[in-house]
């Protein structure tokens, strides 16, 4: 046996002693300690009482500061910054009071304590990065020296616990002076409040829990301290019976709410049209595809047609998106596939029919809602002849007055959401075809030019939304790219009509 400790040495003395009054004569024995006799058989006692003989006192060692881990907030975050905190060192917190309010990448978090006990260390001031899993403060959960969980083995020699628990402990900030805490007696766990609040129930001396929170999941806040201070100093409580029954505050009357009735309206005839286009639309899987033109050259071309223009001319001034209708025609010239349909046969089999007419539709808004009138056979048709004509379907429809005619056998749609407001769109393609175009609002924006100079230049987004069903990323790209060229150059547009 090793002799390296003081308990080992106990223990052999006892076995030692022991052995020697079996074998030794009635004159030896007079020599050995009855303790170590009688406790032999119990090491763990007999050291414990060899310790006493020689002074040792022993006493149960509690942990009661405890560090509180920044748990997991989720989404594979793995630091947030401390914005601020609520506690500072010192401070007495419960269950559920808050300690720090942290902000990720994602959103803004507030912390609460998991414990009851006294803040000793904060790890982090308001601005650091803390990380997940490690420290955030230390709390002081005055773990009471009773705790078997905290004796442990040492429980066994009630003499020494018995010992230690008689000691008067320092009496910490929070705690009477009966020894109790003063949470157990005026701040049990089920009444939710910040340590402020608390404090203000001490400083008036009312109980906590006489009072009714208006806070989240029944909080109370400052505001419910001071009504039911006030309400108390005017006699408005009502007294309940003589038992354990607190007073309480009468809860405040409900506010007069003006009687409303939801009503039912019906669908007027365009919205009950969309309805159905729209459900339609959702069985078509949508990939959306976007890119950026630079209108300038347009911007000076247009502006060269509106001045050689005049009375006898179709039209008094030219908008941009007769250039953008017979630019996706142009295009549509090169890519077909694009201006097909996807048809099932009554065994449900698909198959496309491709159509040699570019019957462009042109979303408006009009006083009775959305309509998507289409210019009929583009590819014929000259950039006076789609003005001309889009300014006939624009005034039916604020009339009004388009008929099924203008409405139907579209191929393929442009949207121009842009004239309202907004940069990128995510159009929604218009059953009974395969690709749409969303245009975004203009902007100056700085750009680099030629020689990377920084030069201001109007740009336009264009989303694309095509039925991936039929056309791939590429083809969709490949056309996208076409239009834009069109409209950037565009004297290859008039070079290439017929």
């Amino acid at each position: 046996m090793l002799w390296g400790g003081i308990g080992s040495r106990g223990v052999v003395r006892a076995g030692f002693f022991r052995r020697c009054n079996s074998n030794s004569s009635s004159s030896s024995s007079s020599r050995v300690h009855p303790q170590f006799i009688t406790t032999a058989t119990n090491p763990s006692l007999a050291v414990s009482r060899l310790l006493r003989s020689r002074g040792f006192k022993s006493s149960a060692q509690v942990l009661v500061v405890k560090p509180f881990f920044l748990a997991d907030i989720g989404e594979g975050i793995r630091e947030c910054e401390v914005i601020q905190w609520f506690v500072q060192p010192e401070a007495r917190v419960e269950q559920f009071d808050r300690l720090c309010e942290v902000q990720s990448d994602k959103a803004s978090v507030e912390i609460t304590s998991r414990y009851d006990g006294v803040i000793k260390k904060l790890h982090y001031e308001a601005g650091d990065m803390a990380i997940v899993g490690k420290p955030l403060v230390d709390i002081d959960l005055r773990a009471d020296i009773n705790d078997p969980e905290q004796l442990g083995e040492m429980q066994s020699e009630a003499p020494a616990v018995s010992a230690v628990s008689k000691q008067a402990p320092k009496t910490p900030e929070g705690v009477n002076g009966s020894g109790q805490s003063s949470t157990s007696t005026t701040m049990p766990r089920g009444s939710l409040a910040t340590p402020a609040v608390r404090r203000m129930t001490r400083e008036h001396g009312v109980e906590i829990t006489e009072i009714t929170g208006t806070g989240k999941d029944g909080r109370v806040l400052k505001e419910d301290v001071t009504r039911f201070v006030e309400a108390r100093k005017s006699g408005e409580l009502v007294s309940q019976s003589s038992s354990s029954q607190p007073s309480i505050l009468r809860p405040p009357q409900a506010r007069a709410v003006s009687s409303r009735v939801e009503t039912k309206v019906p669908l007027t005839h365009i919205q009950s049209q969309m309805l159905k286009a729209m459900t339609k639309s959702l069985t078509i899987p949508h990939f959306l595809y976007s890119d950026e033109i630079n209108f300038d050259p347009l911007i000076r071309l247009r502006s060269i047609i509106n001045e050689s223009l005049d009375a006898n001319s179709p039209v008094p001034r030219v908008s941009f998106m007769p250039f953008v209708v017979k630019a996706v025609s142009m295009a549509l010239d090169q890519y077909p596939l694009l201006n097909s349909r996807l048809e099932f046969d009554g065994d449900n089999k698909p198959t496309l029919i491709m159509r040699p007419q570019h019957n462009v539709g042109v979303a408006m808004d009009t006083p009775a809602g959305l309509v998507v009138p289409n210019i009929k056979d583009v590819n014929s048709l000259s950039i006076l002849d789609i003005a001309a004509e889009l300014r006939r379907l624009q005034e039916l429809g604020v009339e009004g007055k388009l008929t099924p005619a203008d409405v139907s056998s579209g191929t393929i749609t442009v949207s121009n959401i842009g004239n309202i407001g907004g940069t990128v769109v995510a159009p929604v393609i218009v059953a009974g075809e395969v690709a749409i175009l969303g245009m975004g609002r203009a902007q100056t924006l700085p750009r680099f030019g030629e020689k990377g100079q920084v030069v201001a230049e109007t740009v336009m987004n264009f989303s694309w939304s095509a039925d991936h069903r039929v056309v791939d990323g590429a083809t969709m790209a490949r056309m996208a790219a076409l239009v834009r060229e069109l409209l950037e150059v565009p004297g290859k547009m008039f070079a290439r009509m017929k």
